[in-house]
C-alpha cells in the first residue's frame, strides 16, 4: 500500500475538502483526486462522496480512518527508528565472555547513551556476509585466515592484542609455577573442544602446535565454558588456554586458594615468548552509523593501554595479522610492509633443548618464534617475511 495515497487519504478526511488537502499537502487539487482514486481501487471500496459542501467519508471510509493513521504512525516509527543513528548499533563480539565481549561492556559504560545489540557469530565468513549485508555493524576477529583476505569494502584495525594464559587444576604438574615458558608445555596435554575447523582462532592454535610442538587436543563435544573448567579442575593430565581477559579472577599459579570454592583451579602467565591473540574490530567501508564511528574512537583512545598488554617487544602474534594501525579507522593495507618487530633474547626466546625441533624447518611461511635443533635466534618479522639471525 503506497503511504503517499493513504497519507493525502487522511489529510482529506480531516480537511473534508479535496482543494484544503491540497494546499496541506503541497500538491495540485488533481494530484489528490489521483491518488485517492488509487488507494480506492486498491482497497475495493469507496472512501469518499462528494457533496457540494465537500467530501464526506462513506461508511468503509469511516471504517478505514484510524486504521490508516495507525499505519502512519508505524511509517514514522519505522523511519525515525533508523533517523539520526537511533538505530541500535548491531556488534558481533563472537563469544559472551571473550575479551570483545569485555571491549564492548567497556563501551558501553563510557557511551551509555548508546543502544546496543551485541550478538555472537562463529564463523568469520558469515560476519563478513553480515557486516556486508547490513545486518550487524562490526565483528571483532582475528584478521584473517591465511589465504583467505578480506574484502576490499571491509574495513579493521588491530585494537587488542590478548595474552594466552595456562589454566590447570591444582594436582597439574605446573600448578605450582609462577608462569611458564612455552617450551614447558611441550609434552603436556592442553584440551580444547569447541575449536571449529577453518576459523581464525582454529588457525591460530594449529600455528601453535606446528611451531612450537605443542599438544592440543580438540576432542569431545563442546559443553560449554563451565564444564570444560570442572574437567580441567578434576584431571591433573588435562590443561586449557584462554585469553588474559577472558579468564575468570583466578589465584595465580601457586597460591594457597583456589576458585571458586569447590573447583580447583590456577592460572599460568604463558612467557618466553607470551603469545597473545591478536583482536581487530571489522566494518562496512561505507556504513554511516554514527555510534561506529565513536566505538572506533573508543576503541583507539584505549588501544595503547591494551597494546601488547604491557608485554612489549616480548609478545609474539601470527604473522598473518596485520600490525595495530594508528588511530580508529585506519585502512589496513595489506601490500604495505609492517614495522619491524624484534624478540630480544632472554625471556622472549624459546630455548627448546638441542633436538626437540629439528624435523621442523625455519621458514618464510613461520608465523611464530622457534629455536633450531641448537642455536639461538632472533625473530625479524616483516611484511610476510620471517628472517633470523645468530645470538
Amino acid at each position: 500500500m503506497d503511504l503517499d495515497t493513504v497519507r493525502t487519504f487522511v489529510a482529506a478526511a480531516d480537511a473534508g475538502r479535496f482543494q484544503e488537502a491540497a494546499a496541506e499537502l503541497a500538491v495540485t487539487q488533481q494530484a489528490v483526486s489521483k491518488r485517492i482514486a488509487v488507494l480506492e481501487r486498491s482497497l475495493g471500496v469507496r472512501l469518499f462522496t462528494r457533496t457540494p459542501r465537500g467530501a464526506e467519508l462513506t461508511i468503509d471510509g469511516q471504517a478505514f480512518l484510524p486504521h490508516a493513521r495507525e499505519l502512519l504512525r508505524v511509517a514514522e516509527r519505522a523511519a525515525a527508528s533508523v533517523r539520526g543513528g537511533r538505530r541500535p548499533l548491531r556488534v558481533d563480539v563472537i563469544a559472551p565472555r571473550g575479551a570483545a565481549s569485555g571491549l564492548m561492556r567497556a563501551f558501553h559504560r563510557a557511551h551509555p547513551e548508546v543502544d546496543l545489540d551485541v550478538l555472537t557469530l562463529i564463523d568469520i565468513e558469515a560476519a563478513v556476509a553480515a557486516i556486508r549485508s547490513g545486518a550487524i555493524d562490526a565483528s571483532f576477529r582475528a584478521v584473517a585466515v591465511p589465504g583467505r583476505p578480506l574484502p576490499e569494502d571491509i574495513e579493521s584495525v588491530r585494537v587488542l592484542d590478548e595474552p594466552l594464559q595456562l589454566l590447570t587444576g591444582t594436582a597439574h604438574a605446573l600448578a605450582g609455577a609462577g608462569s611458564v615458558t612455552v617450551a614447558q608445555l611441550v609434552g603436556h596435554r592442553i584440551w580444547m573442544p569447541g575449536i571449529v575447523p577453518g576459523t581464525e582462532w582454529a588457525a591460530y592454535y594449529e600455528d601453535l602446535v606446528a611451531e612450537f610442538g605443542l599438544t592440543i587436543e580438540a576432542t569431545g563435544p563442546n559443553f560449554g565454558s563451565d564444564a570444560l573448567l570442572d574437567t580441567v579442575a578434576d584431571t591433573p593430565a588435562l590443561a586449557t588456554f584462554m585469553g588474559g581477559l577472558t579468564l575468570p579472577r583466578l589465584p595465580p599459579g601457586g597460591a594457597g586458594t583456589a576458585w571458586p570454592a569447590g573447583r580447583g583451579l590456577r592460572r599460568l602467565p604463558v612467557t618466553g615468548p607470551t603469545p597473545v591473540y591478536p583482536h581487530s574490530l571489522l566494518w562496512h567501508r561505507d556504513n554511516p552509523h554514527p555510534a561506529l564511528a565513536l566505538l572506533r574512537a573508543h576503541l583507539a583512545a584505549t588501544a595503547a593501554g591494551h597494546d601488547d598488554a604491557g608485554l612489549g617487544a616480548s609478545a609474539l602474534t601470527p604473522l598473518f595479522v596485520p600490525t595495530a594501525q594508528n588511530g580508529a579507522g585506519a585502512r589496513v593495507n595489506r601490500s604495505e610492509t609492517s614495522p619491524t618487530r624484534s624478540v630480544p633474547s632472554g625471556d622472549s626466546v624459546i630455548t627448546g633443548a638441542p633436538g626437540d625441533r629439528s624435523k621442523r624447518s625455519i621458514s618464510a611461511h613461520t608465523r611464530f618464534g622457534l629455536v633450531d635443533s641448537s642455536k639461538k635466534y632472533r625473530l625479524l618479522v616483516r611484511s610476510q617475511t620471517v628472517r633470523y639471525s645468530v645470538l
